[in-house]
């Protein structure tokens, strides 16, 4: 079963195309790849799929629903969360309020409920908080949870980001190059991080990332795109020894 459809997807900028007729399907469960050269349109896809940006031409496909041009607040609320390439965070509140925030999302009492303190209010809350703390804990932050959201180490910064988005439920993760500016024993610990982050939480992951052997060691499929056009699909292996691939990485014939 496919997740996500993108069929025919294309965004315009004045006289400029992004992209330009994307077909690309994700697989329910899976760890899929979307990568290329830089400015190849990955982000401007991932902003397509949120609502970001609106789609010119072509539909987006999920869970067999058109969510095509929804508002961004309405993708999430459908199943769909993100990370961002440049971080995004609440950096003047901590480590655990940030999360906490994102947790409130599930809430389901009302404004009148929290001013009374109704029991309903309580009960929530306290269930929120045991939720954020959870998060903080399989993302090893547990330790730096009244830290300043600003003052955490950069790769910290990014596991505080895939936390927030955890918080909101989702069924299909997306991650925008989540090891930018990590060293490689922070690749490799993330890379076990989502992985078992997509088998603790029963979710779909589709992610964006420079690191080859990031992508290569944990995707089952990848899509490559340049100049916003899709140039190859398949298996890792398949990707590694497409000759179109190698010229668009390394601008020579494979």
């Amino acid at each position: 079963m496919n997740i996500l459809e993108l069929s025919g997807l294309t965004k315009k900028f004045g006289g400029l195309t992004a992209v330009g007729n994307v077909d690309f399907k994700v697989k329910k469960d899976s760890i899929t790849g979307l990568i290329g050269p830089n400015g190849a349109g990955k982000t401007t896809i991932f902003n397509l799929i949120t609502g970001v940006y609106k789609v010119s031409e072509g539909k987006v496909i999920f869970c067999n629903k058109n969510i095509t041009n929804k508002e961004p607040y309405q993708i999430a609320e459908i199943g769909i969360t993100r990370t961002f390439q440049n971080i995004r965070l609440f950096k003047r509140l901590s480590v655990y309020e940030n999360v906490l925030i994102a947790c409130h999302k599930n809430a389901s009492y009302s404004i009148l409920d929290s001013i009374l303190m109704m029991p309903k209010y309580k009960r929530e809350e306290k269930q929120l908080k045991l939720q954020a703390n959870e998060l903080l804990e399989i993302m090893g932050l547990s330790d730096r949870r009244e830290l300043i959201a600003n003052n955490l180490p950069y790769g910290l910064q990014r596991r505080l980001e895939i936390a927030r988005a955890l918080a909101l439920k989702p069924q299909l993760l997306l991650l925008d190059e989540p090891a930018a500016g990590m060293n490689p024993d922070e690749t490799e610990q993330l890379m076990l991080l989502i992985d078992d982050v997509r088998k603790k939480f029963q979710l779909t992951v589709l992610i964006i990332e420079h690191h080859m052997d990031l992508v290569m060691g944990i995707c089952e499929e990848i899509m490559v795109l340049n100049f916003g056009c899709k140039l190859a699909e398949g298996t890792p292996y398949d990707i590694q020894n497409n000759p179109k691939v190698i010229e668009a990485y390394l601008g020579v014939e494979g």
